[in-house]
């Protein structure tokens, strides 16, 4: 008797997770919640609006490459956030007195792949960019050593922004609150220079041009950046949870 109500008990519990599953698919899938939820992180910083006061520095996140199809194919493969190497290389063309920094080595673990600064650095006439450029640091895994080991490459030259100057930090807008909180913990003043936004606060919902898979994957996106946002404040990498403007 005891192992026939476990064994009803267990098969109730199975189907009660897989209507919860079900839900949860359909809740992101076929509503705003996800837009919802990584609006959130999106609209934390305004998009840059150009002042009389010219922009002396450029710090630039890695993470717009295709690592392993620019190296297979020796071509600049970008991926999703590729807007930040669009905007790298405007921000160059239009600021030609100011120093650029590019921030990007290898994410894969085995340490296998060539270092992202590495691709972009053999590229940089595709995006219209004569050698020498642009600095680039190319050591850094994740975006607390991009916002440490910037701070260690621009003070080993002597480059660290001076009080005053107007020094802008580009990523995607998604992230840029974590890249905010950890460069303002590593010491650096910066303006936000958001880019590839991938909500659309005007058109969510049902008139939204996304797919359910699409949804879900940019819930994917806001969860892991969420996380990403309370394990560097648990380990102490930020001063703060969610930065403020």
């Amino acid at each position: 008797m005891a192992i026939a109500l476990f064994a009803l008990g267990a098969r109730r519990l199975a189907s009660g997770l897989r209507l919860l599953a079900l839900s949860a698919l359909i809740l992101l899938g076929f509503t705003p919640l996800a837009e919802r939820f990584a609006a959130t992180l999106e609209q934390r910083f305004s998009p840059f609006v150009e002042n009389e006061r010219p922009i002396e520095g450029v710090i630039v996140l890695g993470g717009g490459v295709n690592l392993a199809a620019s190296a297979s194919r020796d071509r600049l493969v970008l991926g999703g956030a590729g807007d930040r190497l669009v905007a790298m290389a405007d921000l160059a063309r239009r600021y030609p007195q100011a120093t650029i920094v590019f921030t990007g080595g290898s994410g894969y673990l085995a340490g296998s792949s060539r270092a992202e600064a590495d691709l972009v650095e053999s590229h940089l006439a595709t995006l219209g960019l004569s050698d020498g450029r642009v600095l680039f640091e190319r050591e850094s895994r994740n975006t607390y050593e991009n916002a440490t080991m910037t701070r260690a490459l621009l003070a080993s030259k002597n480059l660290m922004p001076k009080q005053g100057a107007q020094w802008v930090l580009v990523t995607s807008a998604w992230h840029m609150p974590r890249a905010m909180a950890l460069f303002r913990a590593a010491g650096f003043d910066l303006a936000a220079y958001p880019v590839d936004w991938r909500t659309a606060p005007d058109f969510e919902g049902v008139a939204a041009d996304e797919s359910a898979a699409g949804r879900l994957r940019l819930f994917d996106l806001a969860a892991r950046e969420w996380t990403g946002l309370i394990a560097a404040r648990l380990l102490g990498h930020t001063q703060t949870l969610l930065p403020a403007p």
